[in-house]
């Protein structure tokens, strides 16, 4: 038996997908052609006009998408690329899987994003890029950002992964910049399922990505096929590209709602005094960040209980949560490499009380207010 889920429950994250959307699935199932295919070729088209005519190429996943762009830049053996502690663990684990180090630096306490004014520090002779992310889709400030990269000579592979709708200052996030990474996952603000998608800066780097995506080969007329270099499995389905035909159209609907439920969390939160409780809210940014998620951090030093059992109050409430991340340092991958605690104090204290509440483009103002209503009568009732 199929366990089925309250009515009222409210799930994280939970996407959108239109009836069209699924009919169109049907159609590619039935067309026989359900691998990489026409959908593939229309998707990355679409997706190069949204990033303002540059080269892109899908693949199944936002991760191998920068593994991919580390290799085209030449990037492995004894050298080193710098990013932040706070993200999904395969923004470091790509640097391991090329053969280089990574190098992390400590978070901004406002943005939650890399340090920019930590990484000069952190560069060596042997530092070769950095790998910026925007956390919650909030963008890292791209100006210093390149200045740094071009003083120093250093490729930047932006990890776009939740940022898909942001902008800076203007500018769709992948329309400028050097590698742009995102991810279609089925928790992104638009969907694939599962899937992901490089914007480069030429044809070049367009053909070795194609290289990479499919065991590195390369075909020429009928029956010509040669290889060149070590490349993977990581090409998209036609399945899977006609759900992101199905979703690009209604981005910019999705983002609407979702800042404005974000700032209907800021206006309940301010209600209630959030802040007389020691609780922190995320940088309340309307103009550029997607709001991929809405994300506050807890004060511990002020509650009788853990974060854990916080989100299982919440859970026995029919409301789910998440913790976006984990500090990556702290792993145990990362601890025999050498790092511990301690080497980032600002990312870890976040890391430990960092609370993504739901958010989602179905959501009503009414589950705002049920979430905030939850968080604030739990947070008060543990308060030291």
């Amino acid at each position: 038996m199929v366990e089925r889920l309250p009515i009222n429950r409210l799930p994280m994250t939970r996407p959108s997908i239109d009836e069209d959307t699924i009919a169109g699935v049907v159609d590619v199932l039935r067309s026989g052609w359900i691998t990489s295919g026409p959908k593939v070729k229309e998707f990355e088209a679409q997706l190069s006009h949204y990033c303002g005519g540059r080269p892109v190429r899908a693949f199944n996943s936002g991760t191998c998408t920068m593994e991919i762009a580390l290799r085209i830049a030449g990037i492995g053996a004894g050298h080193e690329v710098i990013t932040t502690p706070l993200s999904w663990v395969s923004t470091s684990n790509i640097i391991l899987e090329v053969g280089a180090t990574p190098k992390f630096v400590d978070i901004d306490p406002l943005t939650r994003n890399i340090d920019l004014q930590r990484i000069e520090a952190a560069i060596t002779p042997a530092t070769r890029a950095i790998i910026p992310v925007d956390l919650a889709g909030l963008p890292v400030d791209r100006d210093p950002l390149y200045a740094l990269a071009k003083q120093y000579k250093l490729r930047v592979i932006e990890d776009a992964a939740q940022s898909f709708g942001s902008t800076w200052q203007g500018r769709r996030i992948g329309s400028a910049g050097d590698f742009v990474s995102f991810s279609f996952h089925a928790n992104k603000n638009i969907t694939t399922i599962e899937g992901g998608c490089l914007v480069m800066n030429d044809e070049h780097e367009a053909k070795l990505a194609e290289q990479y995506r499919l065991q590195g080969v390369v075909r020429s007329g009928y029956d010509g096929m040669e290889v060149e270099l070590v490349g993977g499995k990581f090409n998209l389905t036609d399945v899977a590209a006609r759900v992101g035909l199905g979703q690009l159209p209604h981005l910019e609907t999705f983002t609407a709602k979702r800042r404005q439920l974000a700032h209907r969390y800021f206006e309940l939160f301010e209600a209630q005094r959030a802040g007389s409780v020691g609780l922190r809210l995320p940088l309340a940014d309307f103009t550029q960040s997607n709001w991929h998620m809405f994300q506050v951090v807890l004060p511990e030093d002020r509650l009788n209980v853990t974060r854990a059992e916080i989100m299982s109050e919440l859970d026995a409430q029919g409301i789910g949560t998440g913790v976006h991340y984990p500090a990556i340092h702290l792993f145990a991958l990362y601890r025999r490499l050498g790092w511990k605690a301690g080497d980032f104090p600002i990312a870890e204290a976040v890391c430990r009380n960092i609370l993504t509440l739901p958010l989602f483009p179905a959501m009503t103002d009414a589950d705002v207010e049920r979430v905030v209503n939850a968080l604030m009568s739990i947070l008060r009732s543990h308060a030291k």
